[in-house]
């Protein structure tokens, strides 16, 4: 079963742009557990543009479904997350000037330091989970982090997903039955919506999490958050 995690960041965008606490992101935190989902995904950067470090610790403790905390393991971050202690850890390489995530983590390169950051989280019994592009190199050398999972970067099969759909699924495919070769769990995320999500769920096998966020809060203000979150669970039913 593929559980649905909705990213909460642009709530708290919207949030900040006024100031105060309208839309409280703690309610709808709670708003979607209770129209269905499986998950709640927050995205923390020093900045504080949209998540704040506050938000995180004052989630952790009213929420019943898997939390998980991704984000640049800083040594900001890291102290947060061993705070909170959530369910899961996604470590992703995000520079502090990037709009959004635009790249995984050259597993090969950066071995070393994964190593130790995954062996901080997996001795607190925090799961472990590494941000990489599809690349079937890049989920070998995954594998010798002692990451417990890894999410698949998804932007490029949304972006080339109506030019030809098999084509751009095609790296994913073979990411993923790697990783299933390997013994690591799956999850992906970025860019995913309504319109390529569920062929990428009928493809990928052994899929575990989708992190969904910017696509699912922009449907949501067509359709309401209760409607969209359950047209995004049928899409990975």
């Amino acid at each position: 079963m593929t559980k649905l995690s909705v990213n909460i960041n642009k709530i708290a965008t919207l949030r900040n742009a006024r100031g105060g606490n309208l839309p409280d992101v703690l309610k709808v935190a709670l708003d979607c557990e209770k129209f269905g989902a499986q998950g709640i995904t927050v995205h923390p950067r020093p900045d504080g543009r949209h998540i704040k470090y506050d938000d995180v610790t004052s989630l952790k403790p009213i929420l019943t479904t898997e939390f998980n905390i991704e984000g640049n393991p800083i040594d900001s971050f890291i102290n947060l997350v061993l705070e909170v202690h959530p369910a899961q850890v996604t470590l992703v390489p995000d520079a502090h000037n990037v709009l959004t995530s635009n790249a995984g983590w050259d597993t090969k390169k950066n071995l070393d330091y994964l190593k130790g950051i995954c062996s901080i989280f997996n001795s607190e019994g925090i799961r472990t989970s590494v941000f990489v592009d599809p690349d079937v190199e890049m989920i070998k050398y995954a594998v010798e982090t002692g990451t417990k999972r890894v999410e698949l970067y998804t932007e490029s099969y949304a972006a080339n997903y109506h030019i030809n759909r098999e084509q751009a699924v095609e790296p994913y495919l073979k990411a993923a039955e790697q990783a299933l070769k390997c013994g690591l769990g799956l999850n992906a995320g970025h860019d995913l919506n309504l319109d390529n999500l569920r062929y990428f769920h009928e493809v990928i096998p052994g899929l575990l999490e989708v992190s969904i966020g910017h696509a699912l809060i922009c449907d949501s203000i067509y359709m309401g958050l209760e409607k969209t979150i359950k047209a995004y669970l049928e899409a990975v039913k």
